[in-house]
């Protein structure tokens, strides 16, 4: 009888530490209905990631130890603990309750083992915090390079990348205009506001655009927002001038199908800096809205690249503030080169060009990379895309912000990166000696041969993880570079 009383007790001690003691949120005896947390606490046990206290509160005020918070970071993320659990740390006993999630979250990559121990019951900081979130949303590379970007808070020394980011992304905010409080400790009810705040990021709305070369071989169009027809791009002969790339039936064609599928078709207009002369706004504005009505489009695209200059910079914001006048209810969208961390970034600017257009489209140059031997020249690198995001956080609206994200492969030639067409991708894949690989630092995938260079193209898992960090910073937008060349997986993996 005792041993079986035992038994009952050590069952009923499990469930209490797992959590599992099912509690109406709103019967929590310490969440009061004005509390500033009762919405994130009602929400976070709605979901699982959270359970009351045995005695029926959420335990307000109680601050978190290392190993409660690895067990929630696993419940919030769906991973599910290792069983049996495995030693990984030599403070953290195989049958502890908190054992497995802790193991789980090490071989996700959420915590590391420098030192061999992990401190489960001491009171997890908020550094500590910013390091788990950021290495478990998988930016630990990222975080690594950013160590000496600036922060507004004058106590933080270590793990400032895990905190730049985590303060970036919204996720934690400082104790003060000038204090972060690295070294402070995270209650249940902060931790459960961060792991909302998380939530509702990675659950916002995101959108799919694309530019269209041809009518022949368009994916399904439905759920995209805009299609952009490459009709047209800028030429320059005294005068901005308009040169024709596709017949006038095959841009009607691709109107009519993106209108078919409820996406708004856009006339995409390309050009460089020489199309921007000194004093040719108005001009340059009268010829794209003309050629926007002549085809009875929804809106424009204009698109124009490589721009470094004050002058170049006035011209383009001139001719954006014309057309958002005379377009009048019609769409403008406006692509410019993604600002760099520490690039230049005066040919463009940003803050204006975002109050004026529907849509501000990032194009992220491609740059290429020594790693020993070896070039990398990966597209739209995950690091530069949230250097990017991270530079225009508070000067452009994030809901208009969109990355346009190559559809097909790159191969560097050794100077510049050669477009390779999907079909070519995938024909190349089929080589004896082909192989497939993935760069989780760069989040891209790229293809080594046995003979020629090698091709780096966006996978499925590539736009998704765009996809997630636009929406991190409050956007999600995807525009596809040529809806035409796309691999299957790209267009599967759109928003």
């Amino acid at each position: 009888m005792k041993r079986l009383q035992q038994a009952l007790a050590c069952l009923v001690l499990c469930v209490l530490l797992a959590g599992m003691v099912s509690v109406p949120a709103a019967a929590l005896s310490d969440v009061l209905d004005n509390f500033w947390a009762k919405e994130d606490i009602e929400r976070c046990i709605s979901l699982k990631y959270f359970y009351p206290e045995s005695n029926g509160s959420f335990g307000v005020g109680k601050e978190m130890s290392r190993a409660e918070f690895t067990t929630v970071l696993c419940r919030f993320f769906g991973w599910k603990p290792t069983s049996p659990a495995r030693a990984v740390y030599e403070d953290v006993p195989e049958s502890a309750w908190y054992a497995g999630a802790i193991e789980t979250a090490y071989h996700q990559g959420a915590i590391t083992s420098q030192d061999g121990g992990f401190r489960p019951d001491a009171l997890i900081t908020r550094s500590e915090a910013a390091a788990m979130l950021i290495r478990a949303l998988g930016y630990g590379s990222i975080a690594g390079l950013i160590q000496d970007m600036s922060l507004p808070f004058q106590d933080v020394r270590s793990n400032n990348g895990y905190i730049v980011m985590a303060y970036g992304l919204g996720l934690m905010d400082g104790t003060s205009a000038t204090t972060f409080s690295p070294e402070g400790h995270v209650s249940r009810e902060q931790a459960a506001a961060i792991f909302m705040r998380l939530y509702d990021k990675l659950n916002g709305t995101a959108g799919r655009l694309g530019l269209a070369t041809a009518a022949e071989g368009l994916p399904e169009l439905s759920g995209y927002e805009a299609v952009g027809v490459a009709a047209f791009k800028l030429v320059y002969n005294g005068a901005p001038q308009l040169a024709s790339l596709m017949e006038d039936e095959e841009a009607a064609a691709i109107r009519a199908a993106a209108s078919s599928a409820g996406a708004k078709p856009l006339l995409y207009v390309s050009g460089g800096p020489y199309h921007l002369r000194e004093d040719n706004a108005a001009e340059l504005a009268e010829v794209l809205l003309q050629a926007v009505q002549a085809g009875s489009y929804s809106g424009l695209f204009l698109d124009i690249s490589g721009l470094t200059t004050d002058a170049q910079r006035n011209e383009l914001t001139a001719a954006a503030q014309l057309l958002r006048e005379k377009l009048g209810q019609k769409l403008l969208y406006i692509g410019a080169e993604a600002p760099a961390w520490k690039g230049a970034a005066f040919g463009y600017d940003y803050a204006a060009l975002g109050e004026l257009a529907d849509r501000l489209v990032l194009r992220i140059s491609p740059q290429a990379e020594t790693i020993g031997e070896s070039t990398a020249a990966p597209l739209e690198p995950l690091e530069r895309v949230y250097y990017a995001l991270n530079r225009l956080r508070g000067a452009v609206d994030a809901g208009k912000l969109t990355l346009l994200l190559t559809s097909a492969g790159s191969e560097w030639n050794g100077k510049a990166s050669v477009p390779v067409s999907g079909e070519t991708l995938l024909s190349l894949m089929k080589e004896q000696g082909a192989e497939n690989h993935y760069s989780s630092r760069y989040a891209c995938a790229y293809l080594t041969r046995t003979r020629g260079a090698g091709v780096w193209y966006l996978n499925g898992q590539s736009i998704q993880e765009r996809t997630r960090l636009a929406r991190l910073f409050g956007g999600g937008h995807i525009c596809l570079s040529d809806l035409n060349s796309a691999l299957p997986e790209v267009l599967e993996a759109m928003p």
